[in-house]
């Protein structure tokens, strides 16, 4: 059970879970416009690229909350900082050689949501970064992977201008932001330490769980224009539609579940499980 366990923190907080999901969510991408799913450079630049960017994002996001350091996740991140951080810098590297590997419309288009993703994480405004404005990261988060995982294969397929794609962005977008919003419910006290007024804040958690699922029901009606206009097959949009009702059913309890498993491991494992469903039912 120890190596078991061992095991686990080592895919969850090496982030390489994280990155796993980036790489299912774009390879969702590809199966829903293509039918097949393909390796390509894209697809190890997100993988490297998100795999760098969380690193950082836990290594520098140790100094904001420093009285929770010595339990839950924190312990472990600070337990592991030295080698997260070489993460980092490693993964970093892989994904500079992946970006010089992508044409050049690809190259250009992935600069916008790459600078967003980096003002995320490192503390560009006067030692602040834009996970620490107010009400703005959830928003963020929702559009920097959606334009990642749908826009990018997308346009690396030469599908990027049509109604399908654009209501697939939205449709992504909706449901990564349904998934963030327990992550929200979950960190109020950490936001409230550090300052940070979220949705949950705001509206309490009861709410949010009920504007998550207000979000996952546009998601389906997104998803039901691209099946009503053939882009998505049966199989297709129940893996979409089933996802969409087992992210809800988690969203339900956050807040009451405390270990970290439960959000970084389960709730960012959706993009996998939406991913696996779409593909099994879609074939």
């Amino acid at each position: 059970m120890r190596y078991v366990l061992a095991f686990i923190n080592l895919l969850l907080y090496s982030n390489l879970w994280i990155a796993c999901a980036a790489v299912a969510m774009a390879a969702q991408t590809q199966f829903l416009l293509t039918g097949k799913v393909q390796p390509t450079p894209l697809l190890a630049f997100i993988f490297f690229a998100t795999l760098s960017l969380y690193a950082m994002h836990r290594v520098i996001g140790l100094e904001k909350v420093r009285p929770f350091q010595s339990h839950g996740r924190y312990l472990l991140i600070s337990r592991f900082r030295q080698p997260i951080a070489w993460y980092a810098v490693i993964a970093a590297a892989g994904a500079a050689f992946f970006f010089f590997q992508l044409p050049f419309s690809l190259q250009v288009a992935a600069v916008l949501p790459s600078l967003i993703s980096l003002a995320y994480v490192l503390p560009f405004f006067r030692g602040r970064r834009l996970r620490d404005l107010n009400y703005i990261k959830i928003f963020l988060i929702a559009i920097a992977w959606s334009w990642i995982t749908v826009y990018l294969p997308a346009l690396e397929l030469g599908l990027s201008r049509n109604i399908p794609m654009m209501a697939m962005v939205l449709e992504r977008a909706l449901f990564v932001f349904a998934l963030t919003l327990p992550f929200d419910i979950r960190d109020l006290e950490v936001d409230r330490f550090t300052g940070v007024r979220t949705l949950p804040s705001m509206l309490g958690a009861r709410a949010v769980k009920w504007l998550a699922f207000a979000t996952l029901l546009a998601m389906m009606a997104l998803a039901g224009l691209n099946y009503h206009i053939d882009v998505y097959n049966t199989g297709q949009f129940l893996g979409l539609a089933l996802s969409a009702a087992i992210t809800f059913a988690l969203t339900t309890v956050a807040g009451r579940m405390q270990h970290d498993y439960f959000y970084t491991g389960l709730l960012d494992g959706m993009m996998i499980v939406q991913f696996v469903l779409v593909w099994v039912l879609g074939k």
